[in-house]
C-alpha cells in the first residue's frame, strides 16, 4: 500500500536509482519535500533545521535545500523516525488489520511486527495467510511473525494445530520477518522433537523470545536455540540479566500487562540500543485515552529517560533487532517513514509519513477491502448454571487464582469458600468469583471450572471469546445463572464480550471475526468499549481493563495459577490440578 518504488535489478530499477540520486543531488524535483523541519538524529540527539526530500518511499535528501511535486511546510516541527511496535497482536487491539492501521498510524506507528497466533489458534494456517493478505493492503508497514505455539500448550484445546510443516510454506513470504514468540519454553528446554523442529527450521533467521522470570542456567539452555528477544520481562533485574546474555528487552506497556515503570531504569545511554517498545495487547479505549507507543516515549522522558534514548528505542534499535535495515533513521536511502511532532518532550504527533505517503483520510479510503474470516468460529455445548456448579473436593482450602492488576502473572492463592445445596460457591464479599473457560470449538465441549480473586465482582459475570491462546470462552462471575447467561449470548453474538446481571444483558461487544475482531470501526469499538466498561463497574468490578483481564486467565504460559478449558493449571509444574 505504501509508495513503492522498484530499487531492484533491471531497467526500470535503474531508472529509479538514477532519479533518486538527481533528486538526492538536488537536480530534479521530489515526489514529497517536507520543508523547514527540526530534523532529531537518533545517532547524536542533534536537531537540524532542513528540508527532507522523498521519492516514492524512500528519502533520498536531508540537510539541504529541495523542491518537491508536494510540499509538506513542516513549520520548525521536530521530525523523529517513525515508531516500531516490535511485538503485539492485532487481534487484541479487536478490530480488523486495516482499522487497526486507521487507529494506530496517526500516532506514528509506521511499522508494527505482529504475531497472529491469536488468530492461528482458531483457524490454523488460514488465520496467518489473512494477516500476510493484509500486510499488502495497509498504509503502515505490517510486518508478520509465524506463530510458532498452536496451541501454546497440550493443556488446553484449540481450534488448530501448527506444525513446522504447516509453517515453511509462509517462511519466504516478503511480509515474514521469522519465528513469534516461543511460549513453550518447558518444550525447548525439555528438548522436545517438534519445538526442536521449529526451532531448527529458523535458525540464522529471527527467533522471537518469551521466557517470563526464566533466569540462571535454564535461560542460558532456553537462548542457546537461537532466540534473541523478550517482552516478559517484569522486573529491572530480570531485564538486566537478559540483557547481559544477548537479549534485546522489549519494554511492553499494553492494556493489562504494564511493564515500563518497572523497567525504565533500565533504558540509559548504555543500553537504549538493546532496548525496544512494544504494546503487546492494548484496545482503541486505551489507544484514544493514553495513545500507543507515543505514550510510552512520553512517559519515558517526563520519567527522567532522555529523549534521544526514548526515541531511539522507538526506532532504531527495533529496526536493527529486526533486521529492518531500511528504517530507523531519516536520512538518505532509509525507508521514508517519519513523524512531526507538536511536543517534541511530549511526544505530540502532528502529522505522520509512512512509505512516503502523506497520512491523512484519503490514504486510508485508498485501501482495497479486505474480506473477513472466521464468522463461524463459535461453537459451544448446551450450557444451564448447572454447567458451572462447583463439587467440594474433600479439602477446606481451595486454590484461587489470584489476579494482579496491570499484569498477566497471577498469584497461585487458596481460600475457604462457602457451600450452598452441596456446591462450592463465590463469595463476593471476600473478592472470590467463579471462573469458568468453555471449549467453543466444537472439538469436545469441556468446561473447566474454578474460583478467582481480584475482579471486586458483586454481582452478575463477565463473559469473552478472547481469551489467550486458545481462545476459548472465558467467564467471571458472581453467581451460575448470570454466568450461564454471559456465554449463552456471546456465542449469539458468534463471539464478543459480554456483561450480564442474572439474564439481563447489560453491555455487549459483537466480534464475530473469528471470535476475536469486530467488523465495525475502531471508533465504534472505543464507545462499545466505554459502556462494558461502565456496566461492569456496575456489578463492582475494580479493575481497570476488565476484559482483558479476563483474557489472560487461560494463558497456561504465564506463571502462576491458570485455568483452561481442561481445568485449573498450575503453570510453575505446568501440570492440571487434581
Amino acid at each position: 500500500m505504501a509508495a513503492a518504488t522498484n530499487f531492484g535489478p533491471g531497467e526500470e530499477g535503474r531508472r529509479e536509482l538514477a532519479r533518486a540520486i538527481a533528486v538526492g543531488r538536488g537536480e530534479e524535483p521530489a515526489d514529497l519535500v517536507v520543508r523547514d523541519a527540526d530534523l532529531f538524529s537518533v545517532v547524536d540527539g542533534s536537531l537540524t533545521r532542513t528540508d527532507i526530500a522523498v521519492v516514492g518511499d524512500r528519502i533520498v535528501g536531508t540537510h539541504g535545500r529541495y523542491e518537491g511535486a508536494r510540499v509538506l511546510d513542516a513549520a520548525g516541527r521536530v521530525v523523529v523516525p517513525g515508531f516500531i511496535d516490535t511485538h503485539l497482536h492485532v487481534e487484541s487491539s479487536l478490530v480488523t488489520p486495516l482499522e487497526f492501521d486507521r487507529c494506530v498510524l496517526p500516532h506514528g506507528i509506521t511499522t508494527a511486527i505482529c504475531d497472529p497466533h491469536e488468530i492461528a489458534n482458531v483457524l490454523g494456517s488460514g488465520g496467518i495467510r489473512y494477516f500476510l493478505e493484509a500486510s499488502s493492503l495497509t498504509a503502515m508497514d505490517l510486518r508478520v511473525n509465524l506463530s510458532s505455539c498452536v496451541p501454546a500448550t497440550a493443556f488446553e484445546t484449540a481450534g488448530a494445530r501448527l506444525e513446522i510443516d504447516d509453517l515453511l510454506p509462509m517462511r519466504d513470504h516478503p511480509a515474514v520477518i521469522g519465528l513469534a514468540e516461543f511460549m513453550n519454553f518447558p518444550g525447548v528446554l525439555a528438548r522436545d522433537e517438534a519445538v526442536l523442529a521449529k526451532l531448527a527450521a529458523f535458525q540464522g533467521g529471527h527467533i522471537d523470545g518469551h521466557a517470563p522470570l526464566l533466569s540462571g542456567l535454564d535461560l542460558n539452555g532456553y537462548l542457546a536455540a537461537g532466540i534473541r528477544t523478550d517482552h516478559e520481562a517484569t522486573t529491572a533485574d530480570e531485564a538486566r540479566e537478559k540483557l547481559a546474555k544477548g537479549m534485546t528487552i522489549l519494554i511492553r506497556e499494553g492494556s493489562v500487562s504494564k511493564d515500563l515503570d518497572a523497567l525504565a531504569e533500565v533504558l540509559g545511554p548504555d543500553t537504549s540500543a538493546f532496548l525496544c517498545l512494544c504494546t503487546d495487547d492494548r484496545n482503541p479505549l486505551d489507544i484514544a485515552e493514553e495513545g500507543h507507543l507515543d505514550s510510552m516515549i512520553r512517559r519515558l522522558i517526563a520519567g527522567g529517560a532522555r529523549p534521544l534514548d526514548a526515541y531511539r528505542a522507538a526506532s532504531w534499535s527495533a529496526a536493527r533487532a529486526f533486521g529492518l535495515m531500511d528504517r530507523g533513521q531519516v536520512a538518505p536511502g532509509f525507508r521514508a517513514d517519519f513523524v512531526l511532532l507538536d511536543d517534541f518532550h511530549d511526544c505530540r504527533v502532528h502529522q505522520v509519513v509512512a512509505g512516503g505517503q502523506v497520512v491523512e483520510e484519503a490514504l486510508f479510503a485508498s485501501r482495497p477491502p479486505l474480506e473477513p474470516v472466521g464468522l463461524d468460529s463459535v461453537t459451544i455445548p448446551f450450557v444451564t448454571p448447572e454447567s458451572f456448579r462447583i463439587a467440594p473436593d474433600g479439602g477446606n482450602e481451595h486454590p484461587v487464582i489470584g489476579v494482579v492488576p496491570g499484569r498477566i502473572i497471577t498469584e497461585h492463592l487458596t481460600r475457604t469458600l462457602p457451600r450452598e445445596a452441596g456446591a462450592l460457591c463465590a463469595d463476593p464479599a471476600s473478592d472470590v468469583a467463579k471462573v469458568a473457560v468453555v471449549e467453543r470449538h466444537g472439538v469436545n465441549g469441556n468446561i473447566g471450572l474454578g474460583f478467582v480473586s481480584g475482579f471486586g465482582l458483586e454481582r452478575g459475570a463477565i463473559a469473552s471469546s478472547v481469551g489467550h491462546d486458545s481462545h476459548n470462552i472465558c467467564v467471571v462471575g458472581a453467581d451460575d445463572v448470570s454466568m450461564a447467561s454471559a456465554v449463552k449470548r456471546v456465542a449469539k453474538l458468534k463471539g464478543g464480550f459480554v456483561v450480564t446481571d442474572v439474564e439481563e444483558v447489560l453491555a455487549e461487544l459483537a466480534l464475530p471475526v473469528a471470535g476475536l475482531m469486530s467488523l465495525a470501526s475502531f471508533e465504534e469499538v472505543r464507545d462499545a468499549l466505554l459502556d462494558l466498561r461502565k456496566a461492569a463497574r456496575g456489578l463492582g468490578c475494580s479493575l481497570p481493563e476488565p476484559f482483558l483481564q479476563v483474557a489472560f486467565l487461560p494463558l497456561p504460559v504465564i506463571p502462576h495459577l491458570k485455568i483452561t478449558d481442561k481445568g485449573l493449571f498450575d503453570v510453575d509444574r505446568f501440570a492440571l490440578i487434581g
